[in-house]
């Protein structure tokens, strides 16, 4: 992906701010598969969609919802391992999906889950560019850095001078 398109895929994803109105149709439909109990599971489907925020960043993924008990979770692109789109036949329906961010041994409570989103193809896209980007400049070496082979042949040539240095004062009786 060159730099133009990953800056067109940036300005799409740091747009989406909020679920689409269409979750809200999901949750409602979800809560009238229960019937009897469907304003009570309605009921907090409801501030949950109205409640969710998104915020992508350049140093990672941001998330928050909720009214009386309160939940955010922010995701930096370094602690991000798999990223798994996801979509029932209802949310195909109502064209949208899920995407869930995993990371390495916080188990199902460290996973980052975005719900209702239109574009998760591109959301997808672009979060694993940044999780390239930020493992690469991982393995660049620093500025002023020697590499691997520099710093090996500077330590072969100082064993070299001292095992000269050892066998000239052998020979010194």
């Amino acid at each position: 992906m060159n730099t133009s398109e990953l800056a067109a895929l940036e300005k799409r994803v740091h747009a989406i701010t909020r679920p689409e109105p269409a979750l809200l149709w999901l949750y409602l439909l979800t809560a009238l598969a229960l019937l009897f109990a469907a304003p009570i599971v309605f009921i907090p489907l409801y501030f949950r969609y109205h409640t969710l925020w998104y915020r992508f960043d350049p140093n990672g993924v941001s998330m928050g919802y909720g009214i009386l008990f309160r939940r955010e979770m922010q995701l930096t692109y370094a602690r991000m391992q798999d990223i798994h789109l996801s979509q029932n036949i209802i949310e195909r329906w109502l064209g949208i999906g899920t995407v869930t961010v995993q990371t390495a041994g916080s188990g199902a409570g460290g996973n980052l889950t975005i719900v209702g989103v239109k574009d998760f193809n591109a959301i997808r896209d672009y979060l694993y560019a940044m999780m390239r980007g930020v493992r690469s400049e991982a393995h660049e070496p620093h500025p002023g850095a020697q590499s691997t082979d520099a710093v090996l042949v500077e330590i072969r040539d100082a064993l070299q001078q001292a095992a000269s240095a050892l066998i000239a004062a052998k020979k010194v009786p």
